[in-house]
């Protein structure tokens, strides 16, 4: 299976020249800072990309102008690839499936389809390496040396990763806060001493130039403001998605504080910071790998299922989006625009629901003692059915 799955993808790589157009973003990064020239000057690609990462992420493009294009294009190919079984490791350890040899091949070869997966690949982003490193990060052994570390860096080159370091705190675990907030500002400092005019250009202006990252209504952004923008019509929603971002944001927050078992709270925290985020493209959404290994393990198998098909179908690129288009999909299709953020929205608190009826009927068994042995055990068939 995995051998098919990579012989399509290099087929459909070649024959379509798959530009990349991300990776030319991170060598043209590279190459600013190599040359000296204006970071946040320039741009690549027919769509005119900029840079949007901070500076130091931009250090760590340096390698990248080392390779011709054609090499680099195939280790960011091969390089995703290590990354997504990786990924997909790393998620069956946080829901504690084991892991054989066969099953994590499989597994590579169906999550590399999945479409937040497939368009990192294609485009040559870093999000399943960002990925991989928050999540070995945060499920390394309590105590573990230097934990939270490694979600500061990931902090350092893209801000979004930062949200978990609120989560850290808010479940107790403040050391591993403490290390990853010096995690990231080390990374600033770094940056600062290195490229010193821009790092006081980036935290003091692009930072809050969300429209040089993209249109945030476009079907591209799974995000909560691309929902309100798209189901309002209205290209700058304002407080309209402003304060429904806040609200979520704290709700998430709570429910990941107050929810037993690292699997679910992690999840939780992960699509919460999406939700909220000004921009998540589709992309970003990788988390839905360990969001299907969770519901594996948790006996789901139909659940994860429909989870795995929802990020699969692409729906959003089958509705009419050329110009202005996503600005003006009538109501029957905003479902279709918006799968990630609706998927995100609802799927918790319908857990959440099920694990309460869940809890109130094994109280009621607990609660007739009196019941005779095959009622009991017509209850306890049911529980464990469910459970």
């Amino acid at each position: 299976m995995l051998a098919v799955s990579l012989t399509a993808l290099a087929v459909l790589c070649a024959v379509q020249h798959i530009p990349m157009a991300d990776t030319l973003v991170y060598r043209a990064e590279g190459a600013a800072v190599a040359d000296g020239s204006d970071l946040y000057g320039f741009t690549v690609t027919e769509w005119e990309l900029p840079a949007t990462y901070p500076p130091f992420a931009a250090i760590l493009f340096v390698p990248t102008t080392w390779l011709s294009l054609g090499a680099l294009k195939a280790v960011f190919l091969v390089g995703n690839v290590a990354l997504l079984a990786l990924l997909v490791r790393l998620s069956c350890d946080l829901a504690g499936l084991a892991v054989r040899a066969p099953f994590l091949c499989a597994a590579t070869a169906l999550a590399l389809w999945l479409e937040p997966v497939f368009q990192t690949v294609l485009f040559g982003q870093i999000n399943l390496a960002l990925g991989c490193l928050v999540l070995w990060d945060l499920t390394r052994p309590q105590g573990a040396p230097g934990k939270g570390f490694a979600l500061g860096v990931a902090a350092g080159i893209k801000l979004t990763p930062a949200f978990f370091i609120a989560y850290l705190l808010l479940r107790g675990r403040v050391r591993e806060a403490v290390v990853a907030l010096a995690g990231f500002a080390g990374t600033v400092l770094l940056g600062a001493l290195v490229l010193p005019a821009a790092s006081v250009e980036f935290w003091t202006r692009r930072i809050f130039e969300t429209g040089r990252v993209g249109k945030a209504w476009i079907v591209d952004n799974q995000s909560l403001q691309g929902l309100i923008a798209r189901l309002l019509h209205d290209a700058a929603p304002g407080a309209a998605w402003a304060v429904p971002a806040a609200v979520t944001a704290a709700v998430g927050l709570w429910a990941a504080r107050r929810t037993p078992g690292e699997p679910r709270a992690l999840l939780l925290a992960a699509f919460t910071a999406l939700l909220v985020s000004p921009i998540s493209w589709s992309h970003h959404w990788v988390w839905c790998v360990p969001l299907i290994a969770v519901l594996v393990a948790e006996g789901r198998p139909r659940l994860a299922a429909a989870v795995a098909v929802l990020f699969t179908a692409r729906t959003f690129w089958l509705l009419p989006h050329e110009g202005d288009l996503d600005l003006h999909l009538p109501w029957w299709q905003q479902p279709l625009a918006s799968p990630y953020a609706l998927c995100a929205l609802v799927l918790p608190g319908a857990l959440a629901l099920r694990a309460s009826v869940l809890g109130q009927q094994n109280v009621r068994v607990v609660e007739h003692p009196e019941d005779d042995k095959e009622q009991a055990a017509a209850r306890h068939h049911v529980l464990g059915h469910d459970l």
